[in-house]
């Protein structure tokens, strides 16, 4: 049964979303109480944690998630739902990691770009997770620039052998898929997919518990003790383990001697409208394509399984929540769908992602067996799942991709809590005119 049929009540201190009224299941995991031992502690119940923890507990390994709110609370519940093939900050990974790779690089990047695709799909056949897996993207251009882009990204993607996969559309073309007059041309990509991230989550967390797994929800992190074995301390109680993985993304203030400086907050807002009817579903969008166009900061939206318009775009870098999400993005949407203005919106929410000045997602060591893996800049689903097993692979000592990423140098903003988020914004700035312009 989808998501869409079979609503549970949801945690008060979930976000008031789509995803939230829309549950499988709810958690119920219990608070860290006493002492844990375990060969790895991940601090973190989103896609990061959770993801590295299917992977170790697969392999055989005792481990314990811990997470200060509840499983899938953060970023990881609250996003567009759209797994796709782009990574943040490809440009600059390639750059830096043709230091490691060599010519090798490309390679490398075109085939991570897919691999948590992969990771997904498996992961959804073989426990049985309902949330609304669904294939089929479109990469929209609103201007000539975008159409050069879209043009060299297909004929990758034909020299890949994605012939089959990828269809290069002009105007004429993306209207024979969306009644939307706004975009000169676009990619369709039947790989790509979109689906519920909360369940999918909550799902993966369900798997890893039944290879013995433990999970435990609020309980907030206070210290991680560093030494041999090193010890996560909670109110409650402790757990040592062999190795510490740090997961929370931007949603934590933990070890701010080493990370403070790196990751700084950017909030995103999505509705969600009333449930729109058949006939005009057909309309819009018939083949139930999940859409996001080339801007710097864009729109992206699908429908969900009960026949809603999922909605987000901009992006508020203040670090702060918007008042008026709705009133955001209302404008955004009839300007898109013309045929939807005055559309009543049911939820409306925002999502705290994690940016990371040159994009690419930060893995390290904070000390000999502590680690940390964070900061995917808007593409957090595929990308956590990727990062999962590069993870998974190091803590369990194949290090080769992890390393790949570790030597890539990043920006450390000196003062990042005061300085980080308006830096963060006058740089967004910098490109939104820069894109004005192309």
């Amino acid at each position: 049964m989808n998501a869409a049929t079979k609503p549970v009540k949801p945690a008060a201190e979930r976000a008031p979303s789509y995803y939230s009224a829309t549950l499988n299941e709810e958690t119920h995991y219990p608070s860290l109480q006493g002492q844990v031992s375990v060969d790895v502690a991940i601090i973190g119940g989103g896609f990061t944690g959770v993801a590295t923890a299917v992977e170790l507990a697969e392999r055989g390994l005792k481990v314990a998630i811990v997470e200060t709110h509840k499983i899938g609370w953060g970023a990881t519940g609250r996003n567009g739902g759209q797994v796709t093939g782009s990574l943040s900050g490809d440009a600059a990974m390639r750059k830096q990691m043709r230091n490691t790779l060599g010519e090798e690089v490309d390679d490398f990047i075109w085939h991570l770009r897919w691999r948590g695709h992969e990771i997904i799909k498996n992961r959804v056949q073989k426990y049985g997770i309902q949330c609304d897996l669904r294939h089929g993207h479109l990469h929209a251009a609103m201007k000539p620039s975008h159409m050069d882009e879209l043009q060299a990204s297909y004929a990758e993607a034909m020299e890949r052998g994605m012939g089959d996969e990828v269809t290069l559309l002009d105007a004429a073309g993306v209207r024979e898929h969306l009644a939307s007059d706004i975009y000169m041309g676009a990619i369709k990509n039947t790989r790509n997919m979109h689906l519920h991230p909360l369940n999918l989550c909550i799902g993966e967390a369900k798997a890893a518990e039944s290879l013995g797994a433990l999970i435990f929800e609020h309980s907030e992190v206070l210290d991680i003790i560093h030494g041999p074995r090193p010890t996560v301390v909670t109110s409650g109680g402790r757990i040592d383990a062999a190795q510490v993985m740090l997961a929370g993304d931007v949603y934590h203030k933990l070890e701010r001697k080493q990370l403070k400086g790196m990751i700084f907050p950017a909030m995103g807002g999505i509705v969600t409208t009333a449930p729109l009817g058949a006939e005009l579903i057909e309309a819009i969008n018939p083949f139930d394509l999940a859409v996001y166009d080339c801007r710097f900061v864009l729109d992206y939206y699908r429908m969900t399984t009960d026949g809603r318009l999922l909605f987000g775009g901009g992006a508020n870098y203040s670090g702060r929540d918007s008042r008026d999400i709705a009133g955001e993005l209302r404008p955004c949407i009839e300007r898109t769908f013309p045929q939807l203005k005055g559309v009543q919106i049911d939820f409306q929410w925002s999502c705290a992602m994690g940016i990371v000045m040159n994009r690419i997602p930060q893995l390290g060591k904070l000390s000999q067996n502590v680690w940390y893996c964070q900061g995917y800049s808007g593409h957090g689903i595929a990308t956590t799942h990727i990062m999962g097993e590069i993870m998974a692979n190091a803590l369990t000592g194949t290090l080769g991709h992890y390393d790949t990423f570790a030597a890539c140098k990043h920006i450390k903003v000196p003062m990042g809590d005061v300085f980080g988020n308006p830096m963060l914004a006058a740089g967004m700035w910098y490109y939104q005119m820069m894109e004005k312009l192309r």
